[in-house]
Formats: C-alpha cells, sequence, structure tokens
C-alpha cells in the first residue's frame, strides 16, 4: 500500500474590498458569490465587516489572486488589495 500524499495546502489571501455604500449581505447574494467562487475554484473562508459597514477583510483560499480577481469581477464585487497570507498564531510559539 502507498504512503498518502500530502497535498500542498491551498494559498491563502487576504482581501480588501472598499464599498461606496454600507455593505448588505443577504442569502441570495452569498449563495451568488459562492457558486460564482467554485466555479473559479476560490473559497471564501472567512470575512471582518468595518463598523461602518464600507469596507471587509475576507479571508479566501485560491490557486492564485487571479482566480479571485476573476471572481470579484464576476461576482461585481472590489477587489482593492489582494496579499498572499500565512498562519501565525499565539500557540505557535508557546
Amino acid at each position: 500500500m502507498q504512503p498518502l500524499l500530502k497535498e500542498d495546502p491551498m494559498p491563502r489571501f487576504m482581501i480588501e474590498r472598499n464599498f461606496a455604500e454600507q455593505l448588505e449581505v443577504t442569502g441570495a447574494s452569498a449563495s451568488a458569490v459562492k457558486l460564482i467562487n467554485d466555479e473559479e475554484g476560490v473559497e471564501w473562508l472567512f470575512s471582518f465587516l468595518s463598523a461602518d459597514k464600507k469596507k471587509t477583510y475576507c479571508l479566501y483560499e485560491a490557486p492564485n489572486a487571479d482566480a479571485i480577481r476573476a471572481a470579484a469581477r464576476r461576482a461585481n464585487l472590489p477587489a482593492d488589495v489582494i496579499i498572499e497570507v500565512s498562519d501565525l498564531r499565539p500557540e505557535m510559539f508557546n
């Protein structure tokens, strides 16, 4: 029996999105974004929403930044800043 090969983890990206108006997310809009993301090979992990509801910081897994840009363009969402990131957690230093 061959040992299972560990796959390289999918790269993670932090996306900063700026909105002109307050962001209102509905179940239908989130489902539409998920469908587009699935087609582009990206996964929305979670987001932080600013207090004024005009900015989000979203964590995604994707093969590359271009896939995120393509999904954002198709979903009519801004993707003002896209930065590849890695984990850094307090428990890593205990």
